[in-house]
């Protein structure tokens, strides 16, 4: 669920636009599929259940989700909105201009749409000078498509979610290959043409951008709506979607102000319907928000309401006793989140020195174009070891099998089948491993990985850099083949198999003085900073 967070910027990576394919209305929900027995057993839990007070699955009618006669609601949602829109001096904010022609709007699509991205869980103030340094860059989606990954990701460096850049890319690139050089004037479209573009986004550019009646529901909005109806249910299930996408549609309908609708409520989810430490006093909506309602109740004025059976909530969990029912802040509900899996890699951190001269080279190779931190680059690395292969006779191995495939002429070792390996190779001046030293552990976490990279710094000597073997190229299906002549097979390579190495694109000598400024996550500058300590560090 991408959020915008403007609070606090997360130390995981991750992507995804917003829940995107919870297209059915909460009121289309078949009410005939709740069983007599399952009336039953909800009223006798609403009778015998003295743990809630405020919220019970059974103790209110599913109208108190439903938003209505929204009017007042919009206008003084809006004169505040209007107060505040420049206060945070957002360059992609800007009023909508009616009179602009076709190409015009287009262009305002874009800007959107770069602001829209940039936002997923990432902090306004951080996205501001990025935003700008783009526009700079790629004034136009026509701009955009005519550059490359490398570039691309040069000016996404820090921001994190590297795949979001990726997809910015393609999906400018088929804008003006397949849709004239403009994104879709409509969200429908938007979302099923453009990658990375989902239900979320889309309608964020078509209302702000086009002044289309079209709901957002981000993880502000989610919150805020979650608090205005008294929502206490589980976040991403359909039902729970439906019922705040309804919500949220009901604030835009047949508006005249659709885009700045639905930026005020992204505002207002963001600085007053703050996670922690809400504002509620500040809230334009408090008169019509039932979580406020609720804190302002004494508890017999809770509990007093009797509901129809045919009509009650069939969306609601029950709220737990010991949650604080004096606040909002018990909306939405909490789920716990579900724990990364824990990974360990080998990252070799090689360096080439020659012996004649104090140049330093690092090598870098080039992750694949899809996946995890698609087309950075990254120091060599094995990934996922298991606990036998990360023992340290392993890992002073794991060097050699990286560079058996990315070197023409490797370094062989002193011991085992890869000497024999590379001594056909006599005849050339291999560099030599002169030695290998354990650095120590970066953790470094994702969305759904903990990663632990556990670094070493492998020093090769020779008169000359040592050649990389060609480019590597996906096929047809996203497996990497190499067209090489003449490579010996390798077998019996220890316990470490060199099928398990992650095939990359392409690899490249870097000197020390740019290895910081290279395409590179914030994993690997971690890893670089660890390493760098032992030439840097006195000792």
């Amino acid at each position: 669920m991408p959020k915008r967070k403007h609070a606090q910027r997360p130390a995981s990576e991750s992507e995804e636009d917003y829940i995107d394919n919870c297209d059915s209305s909460y009121n289309e929900i078949s009410r005939a599929k709740v069983t007599r027995k399952t009336r039953k057993a909800r009223k006798k839990g609403h009778e015998n259940d003295s743990s809630t007070v405020v919220n019970s699955i059974s103790g209110h009618p599913a109208s108190m989700h439903v938003i209505s006669a929204v009017e007042p609601m919009r206008i003084v949602l809006l004169e505040w909105y209007d107060k505040v829109h420049d206060a945070r001096k957002m360059p992609w904010r800007k009023k909508f201009d009616p009179s602009l022609d076709v190409e015009e709007r287009a262009q305002r699509a874009y800007e959107v749409w770069i602001s829209e991205i940039m936002l997923q869980q990432t902090q306004v103030a951080t996205v501001i000078p990025y935003y700008n340094k783009w526009i700079a860059k790629f004034p136009t989606i026509r701009d955009l498509a005519a550059s490359d990954i490398e570039t691309v990701n040069s000016l996404w460096k820090g921001l994190g979610y590297y795949s979001r850049a990726a997809r910015l890319l393609s999906g400018a690139q088929k804008a003006v290959k397949e849709l004239h050089g403009r994104l879709p004037d409509n969200a429908k479209d938007m979302e099923a043409k453009i990658p990375g573009i989902g239900r979320y986004s889309a309608g964020a550019i078509s209302s702000i951008a086009y002044n289309h009646c079209v709901p957002v529901l981000d993880g502000n909005v989610h919150r805020l709506l979650s608090r205005f109806t008294a929502l206490y249910a589980q976040p991403k299930s359909k039902r729970t979607l439906d019922v705040l996408w309804a919500g949220a549609e009901s604030f835009v309908k047949q508006s005249k102000r659709p885009g700045d609708i639905n930026q005020a409520l992204i505002e207002l989810g963001s600085t007053v319907c703050a996670v922690r430490d809400p504002l509620c006093s500040n809230c334009p909506l408090r008169l019509w928000c039932k979580a406020y309602q609720r804190t302002q109740l004494t508890v017999s004025h809770a509990g007093a309401v009797e509901t129809d059976i045919e009509e009650l909530c069939l969306v609601c969990d029950s709220i737990p006793s010991d949650e604080d029912i004096g606040s909002v802040t018990i909306y939405p509900m909490k789920v716990e989140r579900k724990k990364p899996r824990e990974e360990l890699d080998s990252v070799n951190v090689i360096e080439w020195r020659s012996r004649d001269s104090r140049d330093r080279w690092f090598l870098l190779v080039r992750r694949p174009e899809g996946g995890l931190l698609a087309g950075l680059h990254e120091f060599p690395t094995l990934p996922n070891l298991s606990g036998a292969t990360a023992s340290a006779s392993n890992m002073a191995e794991i060097p050699y099998k990286l560079l058996q495939e990315l070197l023409v002429h490797p370094p062989y070792n002193n011991k085992g089948p890869l000497k024999k390996l590379s001594s056909s190779n006599s005849s050339y001046n291999i560099s030599k491993v002169v030695q290998v030293t354990p650095v120590g552990d970066v953790v470094h976490v994702f969305s759904h990985i903990k990663k632990t990279y556990r670094v070493q710094w492998v020093l090769l000597e020779g008169d000359e850099i040592p050649q990389l073997r060609p480019t590597i190229s996906p096929d047809q299906n996203g497996n990497c083949t190499k067209n090489l002549k003449g490579k010996q097979k390798v077998s019996e390579v220890s316990e470490v198999d060199l099928n398990t190495i992650p095939q990359t694109l392409s690899a490249q000598w870097v000197p020390l003085t740019q290895v910081e400024d290279a395409n590179i996550g914030t994993g690997v500058l971690k890893v670089w900073k660890l390493v760098e300590k032992l030439w840097t560090t006195p000792r």
